[in-house]
C-alpha cells in the first residue's frame, strides 16, 4: 500500500513509519519538523520506500502528494512544554490541518486513522476511562489548546465521515515512550531517565502521587494498525492499563540506570491530572490487541537509547 503519515518525524510518528515501511508498504512522511526530528526524518529517508516532505499541514498540500491507500494523522505538537508557547499552532492543526486531510483522504478514497489522545478525558471524574466517558475539561483552561483541539478533531472527524462516507478510526493515545522521545518534553519519563543519567535529582511535580499508565511505543504502533485495518468505528482507547504513579515510577528510573539522583518536588502545574488510566477492552476483545512489553523492559531499552544518544 501507499501510505501517508503526517508527524512521521516525531516520535510515534518515526516509529509507525519504519513498522510500516519493515511490512513492505511505500510511505510518504509529511512534518514541518517544528516539534519533529530532523535525525528521524534524515534516518527514514534512508529507506528507498520513504519519500519525505517537509510541509506545514495548516498550509495547502502540494498536488505532488498523490494518492493514498492509507493515511494515518500523527500530525500535532503534543508536549505540555508546547501547550503555551505553541497553542495557536495547535489549535489550528486540530482543525484546519487536519480538514485538509480530510479532504485528501476522501479525493484518494483513502482510509485514515486519527491519533486522538487520553487528554481528551481532561482530570476524569471515571476511573479507570472507557470510550463513553465524556470527559472533564476546562475548555479556557492552560491545556485547552490541546485537550479542546483533539476534542474537536475527534468531532470533525465523525461528521466529515458521516457527510462524505468516509472511512475514519480515531485512536485515543494514552502516554506511550520509547526511544526517539525528545529529551526536552516536558514529559516524566524522558525528563527523569535525562536528570539520572546526569546525576542529577529527579523532578517530581507535586507530591507525586498522581498516576500514569504507560505503553512502550511497539505496541502502540501494532494497535494503530490493527485499529487502521478494523472495522471499529467510534473512539478506541490504546494504552496500558497498568497503572504507575509518578513517585514509583520516579525510583524505578533510579534503579535501572544505577544512579545517584535524589527526588525533589516541584509545584504541580495547574489542572495536570490526578489519575489516568485507559479502559482497553474495546481494543482487546475486538482487535485482539493489549500491550506485551513490561513496563521494565521498556524502561531499560528507552534509557539504553537515551545512553546512546546523550
Amino acid at each position: 500500500m501507499r501510505i501517508l503519515v503526517t508527524g512521521a518525524a516525531g516520535f510515534i510518528g518515526y516509529h509507525l513509519s519504519t513498522r510500516l515501511l519493515d511490512q513492505g508498504d511505500q510511505v510518504v512522511g509529511l512534518d514541518d519538523l517544528s516539534t519533529g526530528s530532523p535525525a528521524n526524518a534524515e534516518d527514514l529517508t534512508r529507506h528507498e520506500r520513504f519519500t519525505f516532505v517537509q510541509h506545514d499541514l495548516t498550509r495547502p498540500l502540494p498536488d505532488s502528494l498523490g494518492s493514498f491507500d492509507r493515511i494515518y494523522n500523527l500530525a500535532c505538537p503534543a508536549s505540555p512544554a508546547d501547550f503555551t508557547r505553541r497553542s495557536l499552532d495547535i489549535m489550528a492543526v486540530c482543525s484546519q490541518g487536519l480538514w485538509q486531510t480530510l479532504d485528501l483522504a476522501r479525493r484518494c478514497r483513502a482510509r485514515l486513522l486519527h491519533a486522538s489522545t487520553s487528554e481528551v478525558y481532561g482530570d476524569p471524574l471515571e476511573h479507570p476511562q472507557r470510550e463513553s466517558y465524556f470527559g472533564n475539561v476546562n475548555p479556557v483552561g492552560p491545556r485547552a489548546c490541546y485537550d479542546e483541539g483533539k476534542r474537536f478533531a475527534e468531532a470533525l472527524c465523525t461528521h466529515y465521515a458521516q457527510r462524505h462516507g468516509l472511512t475514519v478510526r480515531l485512536a485515543r493515545i494514552f502516554n506511550t515512550y520509547g526511544p526517539r522521545m525528545r529529551a526536552d518534553d516536558g514529559r516524566a519519563l524522558p525528563t527523569f531517565i535525562t536528570q539520572a543519567l546526569a546525576g542529577r535529582p529527579l523532578t517530581i511535580h507535586g507530591d507525586g502521587s498522581q498516576t500514569r499508565s504507560f505503553c512502550y511505543v511497539d505496541d502502540m504502533v501494532e494497535g494503530l494498525i490493527r485499529l487502521c485495518e478494523s472495522d471499529l468505528e467510534g473512539p478506541v482507547n490504546l494504552g496500558n492499563p497498568d497503572e504507575v504513579s509518578i513517585l514509583q515510577v520516579a525510583r524505578e528510573i533510579i534503579e535501572l540506570t544505577g544512579s545517584t539522583s535524589t527526588l525533589t518536588h516541584l509545584p504541580a502545574p495547574a489542572e495536570d491530572p490526578r489519575i489516568r488510566c485507559p479502559d482497553i477492552t474495546r481494543a482487546r476483545e475486538q482487535l485482539g490487541w493489549q500491550p506485551r512489553i513490561d513496563r521494565r523492559e521498556g524502561l531499560r531499552r528507552t534509557i539504553e537509547w537515551f545512553r546512546r544518544s546523550g
